[in-house]
């Protein structure tokens, strides 16, 4: 049902495309997804799609390695590693596809996405940037989607200079098909050298997160 959701909001897209659609009205030109993984705890995000707040859906908007915090236990609470979201309307509903690498497993969420959340990344907020060593006009334009071992993912909305709030603590499930959706016959990413002996020597502190 989910899917069917999502394919259909991507036809009206297309459809609205074929007629010339209107870019969303946002106080900015792009929002940003960020994409997060606790130190060691290597992820693989095979895809991440949106169904915006105009119903319209796109596909893997989004997808790779994420970064990774200083931390190997808890979260750094936002950022990662970010992609603009141009010509996209706010997020309704967000669908994330990643293999979490030291398990190894493949998991899958849909997550939906409050009003509020919406009404913050555009509010407008006035705040001394120390990074640009002056006052600015600032947006919490970034959703950061933090993933772990376990199928456990954190989501923040923020930017840089602004505190980035929680929107959420969700539980994934184990995709049925395994990794590439089963195209890969079973086979995850490979696990970096550097991950794998830390996981060797000291495992993974499951329920940190």
């Amino acid at each position: 049902m989910k899917r069917l959701i999502l394919i259909l909001g991507l036809l009206m897209s297309l459809n609205a495309c074929a007629n010339g659609p209107r870019p969303p009205k946002l106080p900015y030109p792009a929002w940003n997804v960020g994409l997060a993984a606790p130190k060691h705890m290597e992820v693989w995000v095979e895809s991440v799609d949106v169904l915006d707040q105009r119903q319209f859906g796109y596909f893997n908007v989004h997808s790779g390695v994420a970064s990774y915090t200083g931390e190997v236990r808890g979260w750094h609470k936002g950022g990662g590693k970010t992609m603009p979201i141009h010509n996209v309307d706010l997020p309704e509903k967000i669908y994330l596809r990643w293999q979490s690498l030291v398990e190894p497993q493949a998991y899958t969420i849909g997550i939906q996405i409050p009003q509020w959340v919406r009404d913050e990344m555009v509010k407008p907020h006035t705040v001394y940037c120390r990074w640009d060593r002056k006052v600015v006009t600032l947006y919490r334009k970034t959703l950061s989607l933090g993933m772990a071992p376990g199928g456990i993912v954190k989501v923040w909305v923020g930017t840089g200079c602004l505190e980035h709030l929680e929107v959420g603590r969700f539980q994934a499930k184990v995709h049925p098909l395994g990794p590439y959706q089963g195209k890969s016959n079973g086979k995850h990413v490979p696990l970096e050298p550097e991950n794998k002996a830390y996981i060797e020597k000291h495992g993974v502190p499951y329920g940190s997160w």
